[in-house]
């Protein structure tokens, strides 16, 4: 079976749940390599708490889009679609099934979809600025609006917390004006996706997540983020783990309670992201240990039987 188009096979999931096994084992599988849409992951300062796959799993299969970037460089999700469209034309020439995997959202949906279709916000975004309107109020995100987009803030309800929010959140993630995605345009891709998210009983995540905390900070995630330190008001480092471990070394808690905190926003990010996901009828929801005979058979009926010789 030969179909008209390449395969982009998306691994997606909550943080922790296990996407970057999977992805391994379906880019091995498929005799194939692995583009990383975690848009933390691609900071090379970051490796300890963001979970960079370690040397062995890199060893494992050829990732893209890991510590590819420092903290200083600008980036957002209009420069990574761009990045990664040039990626895919180029891998597409030697495979005809490519992964992409990752906990951003909204950079996979940048690449399959096109950021010009209005884009969804990502879970991390979101939570930064409903952090704003919490501690610095309505007025705080008024300005930041005028700030990003000045078109929007001229039309929008200044009463209401939510559009200005939304319009904020778009502009932030994309580097974008939000008022830039008020159109109908769309994007075709040269490529058939297939889609699947990971998931298990929550208490199996949530007890996942716990664990992976404490390897993380085993492994030296503290010194990370005191190396760190002096840049925390950079956007990359505004993120779950760095801003509580950030809080212990300002002295505003001991680091037992920093680490509970990272557990606990940590699981909530997940739900969050497990709430983002559901949205898209296209996914195929899978458990982890029952992921690669899943997806080898979503490949095939897609028309990429791996070869297995």
């Amino acid at each position: 079976m030969t179909p008209e188009k390449p395969v982009l096979l998306v691994i997606a999931g909550p943080t922790a749940i296990g996407k970057t096994r999977v992805a391994i084992e379906a880019a091995n599988s498929l005799k194939t390599e692995i583009i990383s849409c975690d848009s933390r992951q691609m900071y090379r300062e970051m490796r300890i708490g963001t979970a960079v796959p370690d040397e062995q799993e890199l060893a494992a299969a050829k990732h893209h889009f890991i510590g590819n970037l420092s903290i200083h460089h600008y980036y957002n999700v209009s420069m990574f679609e761009q990045e990664c469209l040039a990626l895919l034309d180029r891998l597409f020439g030697k495979y005809p099934a490519v992964v992409m995997t990752g906990g951003s959202g909204l950079y996979m949906e940048a690449v399959v979809k096109g950021i010009d279709d209005f884009p969804a916000v990502d879970p991390d975004v979101r939570h930064i600025v409903a952090g704003w309107f919490e501690t610095e109020g309505i007025e705080y995100l008024r300005r930041q609006l005028k700030r990003l987009d000045p078109e929007h803030y001229a039309r929008v309800d200044l009463r209401n917390h939510k559009r200005i929010m939304k319009a904020i959140e778009v502009s932030l993630q994309t580097g974008r004006p939000y008022s830039s995605f008020l159109t109908d345009r769309q994007r075709h891709r040269p490529f058939t996706t297939v889609k699947i998210a990971l998931n298990r009983p929550r208490e199996e995540l949530f007890e996942q997540i716990n664990r992976r905390t404490d390897v993380m900070m085993q492994k030296g995630w503290l010194q990370e983020a005191e190396n760190l330190y002096p840049f925390r008001h950079l956007n990359a480092l505004n993120t779950v783990g760095y801003k509580e471990l950030f809080a212990h070394i300002d002295g505003a808690c001991n680091l037992e309670t920093a680490i509970g905190l990272i557990r606990r926003n940590t699981r909530r990010y997940a739900k969050r992201q497990l709430t983002w996901l559901a949205r898209d009828r296209e996914m195929r929801w899978i458990h982890p240990d029952r992921a690669l005979p899943a997806i080898l058979s979503l490949m095939t009926t897609a028309g990429r039987r791996p070869d297995t010789g």
